[in-house]
């Protein structure tokens, strides 16, 4: 008997248990597809993190030259703001992207 990750919630099990005591999945089926199908939730849920952080970096972007011209006053601040959240967020999420597939190789 040895400890293993559980392929639903990664938490540490019995190799002989049949059912997660963390996340009461089920492990008497196919394991290796339960954690094909949440390595796929996880890239589908860091790919939605990325979208939304390169909207906020476009809309900062929209929001700093709207009307043709830089941003003045408050304008400015809410544009250089998003830009910036959403330039530093994108930037992280594709990093935390390249580990998530480097782990699953």
């Amino acid at each position: 008997m040895a400890l293993v990750q559980c392929p639903v919630c990664n938490k540490r099990i019995s190799s002989m248990a049949k059912t997660c005591n963390h996340c009461q999945a089920k492990l008497s089926g196919n394991t290796e597809s339960l954690s094909r199908i949440n390595h796929i939730q996880r890239s589908t849920e860091l790919m939605n993190h990325s979208f939304i952080a390169l909207t906020l970096f476009i809309g900062g972007v929209v929001i700093w030259f709207w009307g043709g011209e830089p941003a003045e006053g408050m304008r400015s601040y809410i544009g250089g703001a998003c830009f910036s959240v959403g330039f530093v967020g994108y930037m992280i999420t594709r990093v935390r992207i390249i580990l998530h597939k480097r782990k699953s190789v």
